[in-house]
């Protein structure tokens, strides 16, 4: 009886199947690793959420439960997105097509003017979502919770608060501490209140991330704030979308980007990104003068009632289109929406003045600028950048590559900059394939281990064993962004597969609608987290 008991438990343990080494091996792709080494020919085996085996020699097939052959094709690293909409909205696009199929699988809500998710742990411990995601404390938010709108500067007890939630944002497990200088009521903030919050989150590793308070005839200024906040701070920091805007600064990215050259041969960490196009994408209030917007809509209306506080705007908002943004060219003007007329949705202010009757010069641009801000304002693109201040910043050895993108759903009215759909490809599509301005290992690395370094996530941006599988495979010649400033609600094409830890997000060109996304959050809490998860 012992012996047939024997032989059937050997039989049994015969017939159990054995785990294989590897759930996926990628064999025959070009592998270019995020790290800038130049590009070679292997396999890459995966575990569960990880990279185990990375070989230039071809990985036993028989030891994977699934092998896919990419001859031809690019692996690397799955793209970072350093700055995108997303903070407050993400839950309700957990396949955030735009964004995954330009590559991106990690998205950081750096924010500027929007709102922040607040508990961060509480909204991003609830989502379910294809990438993974990076919350921030944010300036614009915390001063519009403590004081307002108003144009005044804090108290004493008004900063105390701020940096409180500033600290509460951070133990939640926000990266750092993100301003947006342009935007209403972070302009507000003094430089001292800006670094006596950012020493907050400077407590907790956090960067310093920020959308300067000038970007055009006051760019070099701006950058010198920066570059003064991190120092007091004693933190890293990062500039937005860095650029040159308004056309009477073309040409002078370079003269900014020497700045930042200067604070980092002093031995700060000071970095950069930028979106490939030349047209930025924001509120139609950045071009009113800060003091006409001093307690919101209400209180301008009031300003334009009195006949000389009227005349100062206009000469100011004269004064910003000239030396800051478009210039007197109305067509530099681009609605994406204007929810008094809809039908000016992708038309430009030029086309505007025309069937308005508004006289086509800039006085009656600006007519009609304060006529559409009264009945609720527009958002816009705005062609104010020159290409070669573009190149300038993509060749700049510590710029990383972001979208300032919005999560889109097609078939709304809005009509989206083309970069929502298209900044990744686009880089690789124009600024390495066609104009050579760029190596593709150099470009992969500013979309790939550049900004997981910034943000302190060592184990993603890498093909690398032990890295995270976070894994893309596209055809270098056919990757293509394909939205344009005319036609922009286009997907970009080219991106064949997609893991995401380890789970296929996209499948032979199509999504597979899994939610393998995570919340990277402050190190220095994870313990917590482990525990709240619990």
């Amino acid at each position: 009886m012992k012996q047939l008991l024997l032989i059937i438990l050997v039989l049994l343990v015969a017939c159990k199947p054995t785990q294989k080494e590897y759930d996926l091996i990628y064999t025959n792709g070009t592998i270019v690793d995020g790290l800038g080494n130049e590009r070679f020919f292997g396999d890459i085996g995966i575990k569960g959420d990880k990279i185990v085996k990375v070989s230039k020699e071809k990985i036993n097939p028989a030891l994977a439960e699934t092998v896919v052959d990419i001859r031809g094709k690019i692996i690397s690293p799955g793209f970072i997105d350093s700055h995108a909409h997303i903070q407050t909205t993400i839950h309700q696009f957990p396949q955030p097509e735009n964004f995954l199929r330009q590559g991106i699988t990690t998205i950081c809500a750096s924010l500027h003017s929007g709102d922040q998710p607040y508990p961060i742990d509480d909204y991003a411990l609830s989502l379910k979502v294809a990438p993974n995601v990076a919350f921030f404390s944010g300036l614009n938010w915390t001063r519009k919770k403590v004081i307002g709108l108003e144009n005044r500067p804090a108290t004493t007890a008004e900063l105390d608060s701020m940096k409180y939630y500033v600290e509460q944002s951070m133990k939640q497990g926000a990266l750092g501490f993100s301003v947006g200088l342009i935007y209403v009521p972070g302009l507000y903030a003094s430089t001292a209140e800006i670094t006596a919050l950012s020493k907050v989150a400077a407590k907790y590793n956090g960067i310093y991330v920020t959308h300067m308070r000038n970007e055009g005839s006051g760019l070099l200024a701006s950058i010198r704030e920066t570059i003064r906040i991190a120092k007091e701070a004693n933190m890293p920091a990062q500039i937005n979308h860095f650029k040159a805007a308004g056309v009477a600064q073309f040409g002078l990215a370079s003269k900014g980007l020497a700045i930042v050259d200067s604070a980092r041969n002093a031995g700060m960490d000071i970095s950069v990104d930028v979106y490939p196009y030349t047209a930025a994408n924001t509120y139609s209030y950045i071009l009113f003068p800060a003091w006409a917007l001093d307690g919101g809509t209400a209180e301008l209306a009031k300003r334009l009632k009195d006949k000389q506080l009227r005349k100062r705007i206009e000469s100011d908002m004269r004064a910003i289109i000239m030396n800051d943004e478009t210039g007197e060219e109305l067509w530099r003007i681009q609605f994406n929406s204007i929810p008094a007329d809809t039908l000016f949705n992708g038309k430009t202010l030029e086309d505007y003045v025309k069937a308005k009757g508004y006289p086509n010069n800039l006085d009656g641009g600006i007519q009609a600028i304060i006529d559409l801000e009264l009945k609720g304002g527009f958002l816009a693109i705005y062609h104010e950048m020159d290409e070669q201040d573009v190149i300038n910043i993509l060749k700049y050895p510590y710029s990383m590559i972001e979208t300032d993108g919005d999560l889109v759903h097609p078939e709304k009215s809005i009509f989206p900059h083309p970069r929502s759909y298209g900044s990744f490809p686009r880089v690789i599509a124009r600024y390495v394939r066609e104009m050579k301005v760029l190596k593709l290992e150099e470009a992969i690395k500013k979309m790939t281990s550049m900004p997981a370094n910034q943000i302190k996530q060592y184990h993603r941006g890498r093909i690398q064993e032990g890295a995270y599988a976070d894994v893309i495979v596209f055809d270098f010649d056919k990757i293509q962004d394909k939205a344009t400033y005319t036609d922009s609600k286009k997907y970009a094409e080219g991106i064949e597969q997609m893991l995401i830890n380890g789970v296929f997000v996209i499948k032979n060109a199509k999504l597979t609608n899994n939610t393998p996304g995570v919340w990277l959050h402050n190190k220095s809490v994870q313990r917590y987290y482990t525990l709240h998860q619990k």
